[in-house]
């Protein structure tokens, strides 16, 4: 297999027993390091109601959701509406508000929550097989782990202080006499809210971190084949790369489809509702359109980021391949000197190939398309190293993959065929809702 070749070389039974344990005493280390960033990630997902393994858990977590994400707004909405500020208070902008802000929000807990559930935090991170590439990729998946965090306490920053800036000056023109019961309003919209857009926000930085673990492998792929090995193993490991995506893909495409929809309906109801209200729009009364029109624009953004960057990376295995290939035969004369036979047949000794089998473990519409890991299984090579390599670069041209939602390849043309479908669809609301008058 492909990662038992991968694994670091046996230390020399020469060598000092020292540097031995040294080596052995680093190793652990460093999976231990990871194992414990893998715990506290399990940890922070659990606090937030993401790991739910049991029925009490997700008793508890959709709970906490339907009380922090639906019922405290709807009593701060009750009990904070001013009678003599209907400039200022618009309860149908609340309510929609609070409709794609919670829709986008239960989707993020399901969809996630619903993988947890089924493969656990290692199994979905695809850090749990091929045991002999852990040491080798811990300090970059340490760093990938890192950058989840960076990019979810970053961006809460952002968003929380645009909401804090929304809601205080909202509370300064909603002032109903008591400054206490202002500050309770406050605090609960601003703690609901905080839940609301936490949820969303860490479903897209996980699967941006999925994304960019694969992405460390597929960059490795490059050095992978500077090293002296037989072609099955390049076409091995470029299988267990192709194979990991597939089942990213299945895992993440209803995820993503339906976040990309309802940030899609939540934006064109935002555009609707400042088109066909110009007169009494303000910042007080829609300053959460704004803010959640920008909450969602990134959470989706983070999404396509890392969808892109997989579909990118897998695609271009086939020029690094072709470079690879092209450098070797010029640099070698392997064909012209392999070993004959005496029919005249080229023999090589039987070589480790994977068996193309089909895993229908997750039903057919999940995985019918995913090659499972190769099996070992002996064939006799009659082919030089020549062809071999160009039969590997064939393979690997003719195999790009990438992260796909049924079918559709989420590469940068797609991102930019859904650029052009929402600024249709900007376009033609506003032809439905603005009216030039014509002098």
């Amino acid at each position: 297999m492909a990662a038992a070749e991968c694994r670091t070389p046996e230390p020399d039974t020469t060598a000092d027993d020292n540097s031995i344990h040294v080596s052995l005493i680093d190793a652990i280390q460093n999976f231990t390091d990871l194992d414990i960033s893998l715990n506290k990630l399990e940890r922070f997902l659990r606090v937030l109601g993401f790991c739910q393994y049991s029925i009490f858990s997700t008793a508890l977590s959709w709970l906490a959701f339907v009380v922090l994400s639906i019922v405290v707004p709807l009593l701060v909405t009750y009990f904070g509406y001013c009678t003599n500020c209907e400039l200022y208070q618009i309860n149908d902008f609340e309510l929609e508000v609070l409709v794609c802000q919670s829709v986008a929000a239960a989707i993020s807990l399901l969809c996630i929550s619903h993988n947890l559930r089924k493969y656990r935090i290692r199994k979905l991170l695809f850090v749990d097989r091929y045991h002999g590439q852990l040491t080798q990729f811990s300090e970059l998946y340490l760093k990938k782990i890192r950058v989840f965090y960076y990019v979810v306490v970053s961006w809460m920053a952002i968003f929380f202080l645009m909401k804090i800036a929304r809601e205080v000056t909202r509370s300064v023109y909603l002032y109903n006499g008591s400054i206490w019961w202002s500050i309770g309003i406050v605090v609960a919209s601003l703690v609901s809210w905080a839940y609301s857009t936490i949820i969303f926000l860490v479903g897209t930085a996980l699967f941006h971190l999925v994304g960019n673990l694969q992405v460390i492998h597929f960059e490795h792929f490059g050095e992978l084949l500077e090293m002296a090995m037989d072609v099955s193993v390049y076409i091995n490991e470029h299988m267990r790369l192709t194979y990991y995506v597939c089942k990213i893909s299945h895992r993440f495409r209803m995820f993503l489809l339906l976040e990309y929809l309802i940030v899609t309906v939540s934006q064109c109801i935002v555009l609707l509702q400042t088109t066909t209200n110009q007169g009494i729009i303000n910042f007080v009364n829609a300053g959460d359109f704004a803010v959640i029109s920008i909450v969602q624009l990134v959470g989706l953004l983070i999404c396509l980021n890392a969808a892109a960057k997989i579909s990118h990376r897998a695609q271009g295995l086939g020029s690094v391949a072709s470079r690879w290939h092209a450098l070797v035969t010029c640099n070698s004369n392997d064909a012209s000197v392999s070993e004959f036979s005496s029919d005249g047949r080229n023999v090589e000794t039987p070589k480790t190939v994977g068996q193309l089998s089909v895993n229908y473990s997750e039903g057919d519409l999940e995985s019918a398309d995913c090659m499972s890991p190769p099996t070992n299984i002996q064939v006799t090579s009659t082919m030089s190293s020549y062809h071999k390599r160009q039969a590997f670069v064939a393979y690997v041209q003719s195999n790009p993959g990438g992260f796909s939602i049924y079918g559709w390849m989420v590469d940068r043309l797609l991102i930019t065929t859904l650029f052009f479908v929402e600024m249709t669809l900007v376009t033609f609301i506003l032809g439905m809702t603005l009216t030039i008058k014509v002098r």
